[in-house]
């Protein structure tokens, strides 16, 4: 019987099984970032444990509230910052270098196919795009991760979601994963791997597997997954290099992560998206997804652009597309922040930030602060925000607020009539 990715990665890296099903799994990365790992390093001292398995293995970011907005943002910062410090932990991103985790991460290329990847954010997950197992994970397995560089799981089952057929004109990565989240539920990924398959896959760009994988949580997965495939060694092989004796080489030890064609599913879920159409969120769940033709009108009060789903470069250049010598509604504000300086330098050298503010966007930093209302475009109650982001809960971008959930080049559309549209309209 045929393994999928998910089962080889768990057998390579199996440590230790307690109990039956429970499997202590030793991983090649620890991510961690100034929100959650700060109670963990509390923890660890307060123990006499304040130690790391790998300074090498941990790789660490201020990302969430970047800079500091008061005295307790700054806090967590400088407890991070101390603790990496303390630890020479050389992949340390401090203010200036900063950006958001799950972006800057792959960048640097620090995730590699077959790779076991945790960090107490939920949305780690996006790691799995390069054939890794990246989970979001709590703050006691987060403790002993960085403490033992081990984590115990449930082997999850692997719902395999294949896509075929050809993606129209207009209708990109995030409109897909918001279908398909509307097709399994909030839940109808729980404690599964989400395995994206299919022709569809196989055509995206690594930045657009990133935006699958990202909000596979949103359906209840433990991860999504991509297969690795040559655009994968593509990606990686500024980093690899020195590692293969040619990119087919790469390929061939890479391919061996992924599933086998006998591999056993729990479920798979077959989606034909040549007669997709560009989608939105309503109200406060993920899964609440409509088309952007049946929400088109409703008036939104800000658009915001960015986030570890939507703030790469292809993603700006699609709002850019879209927004090239126009302005926004005047009823509206635009924010767009570029997830890594990286990104930011590109856009700035491709003209693309001089397109935002021309179209009137206020352009910032990389942060995460606004997409769980934290910082650099918080809602007042009752406003309504269009989005390029993951989660449209209530109150998510601020109390009392509304989000949309949609892709760059819907919000841009959006921006510049003041109302949800459809770029295609325009």
């Amino acid at each position: 019987m045929g393994k999928t990715l998910a089962e080889k990665i768990f057998d390579a890296h199996l440590k230790d099984e307690p109990f039956e099903g429970t499997k202590v799994l030793a991983l090649d990365r620890v991510l961690c970032h100034e929100i959650t790992t700060p109670v963990a390093i509390a923890d660890l001292e307060w123990r006499g444990k304040d130690r790391v398995f790998d300074p090498e293995k941990l790789k660490v970011v201020i990302d969430h509230v970047t800079p500091a907005k008061d005295s307790k943002t700054a806090t967590q910062a400088k407890i991070l910052r101390d603790w990496a410090r303390r630890h020479e932990i050389p992949d340390f991103f401090d203010v200036g270098r900063n950006d958001v985790c799950h972006a800057i991460f792959p960048e640097k290329g620090y995730i590699r196919p077959g790779f076991t990847v945790i960090m107490g954010d939920s949305h780690t997950c996006t790691h799995g795009a390069f054939g890794a197992f990246a989970a979001g994970v709590g703050t006691t397995d987060l403790e002993v991760g960085i403490l033992k560089g081990v984590c115990a799981f449930r082997e999850p089952a692997t719902i395999c979601i294949n896509l075929t057929g050809e993606l129209p004109k207009g209708v990109y990565a995030k409109d897909v994963i918001l279908y398909v989240i509307g097709q399994l539920g909030v839940n109808g990924a729980t404690d599964r791997v989400v395995e994206f398959r299919g022709p569809v896959v196989e055509q995206m760009s690594m930045e657009a597997r990133m935006t699958l994988c990202n909000m596979a949580v949103e359906a209840g997965g433990t991860s999504g997954v991509c297969m690795p495939d040559m655009t994968t060694v593509e990606y990686l092989w500024p980093f690899i290099q020195d590692e293969f004796t040619s990119k087919e080489a790469a390929l061939a030890e890479y391919s061996k992560w992924v599933s086998d064609a006998d591999a056993v599913y729990d479920r798979v879920v077959d989606i034909d998206v040549s007669s997709l159409e560009p989608q939105v969120t309503y109200d406060y769940k993920p899964d609440c997804v409509k088309t952007v033709a049946e929400l088109a009108g409703t008036p939104v009060d800000q658009i915001y652009i960015g986030s570890c789903t939507n703030g790469r470069i292809e993603d700006l250049r699609e709002a850019a597309a879209v927004l090239k010598g126009k302005r926004i509604a005047e009823s509206v504000r635009g924010i767009v922040s570029p997830a890594t300086p990286k990104i930011f330098q590109d856009a700035l050298g491709e003209g693309i930030i001089q397109i935002f503010m021309d179209a009137g966007f206020c352009v910032t930093n990389p942060t995460c602060g606004a997409c769980l209302g934290m910082s650099n475009g918080v809602l007042a109650e009752g406003e309504v925000c269009a989005s390029t982001t993951n989660r449209n809960f209530n109150g998510r971008m601020g109390k009392g607020g509304m989000v949309h959930l949609m892709s760059p080049a819907t919000a841009a559309a959006t921006a510049l009539t003041g109302v949800i549209t459809d770029a295609r309209t325009l």
